[in-house]
């Protein structure tokens, strides 16, 4: 599914895959995040199935123009995971709606775990 938008310019589709991407390079940009792994024993057949790795445990739902995203975290041990993942949110909400030009509801980081 992606999200449709008409303007000045005209009619303007952004993929789920695309928001995808932007969320794994955005979030891979954050201090403090060491992957982004997923909880699907599905995606680990992702390489077979031709999908970008970067879109790898983000999940994107989209309903008109509103986009909502989760994405499954590994945090650096020591960092201040409220920290980090406020501003995770932050980011790729800001990062996302500069992209898409919609307006992203929600981004739900999830912390699978720590590494050393």
């Amino acid at each position: 599914m992606a999200v449709k938008t008409t303007n000045g310019y005209g009619k303007i589709s952004v993929s789920n895959n695309a928001i995808a991407l932007v969320t794994g390079f955005v979030a891979r940009e954050c201090y403090g995040v060491v992957d982004i792994v997923s909880r699907n024993a599905l995606d680990f057949f992702r390489p077979f199935l031709k999908k970008h790795p970067l879109a790898k445990g983000i999940s994107i739902q989209t309903y008109d123009n509103h986009i909502t995203i989760d994405l499954n975290v590994v945090l650096k041990y020591g960092v201040n995971v409220r920290a980090v993942s406020e501003s995770l949110k932050k980011t790729i909400k800001y990062r996302v709606e500069e992209f898409t030009g919609m307006i992203t509801d929600a981004v739900n980081v999830h912390i699978i775990g720590v590494r050393v």
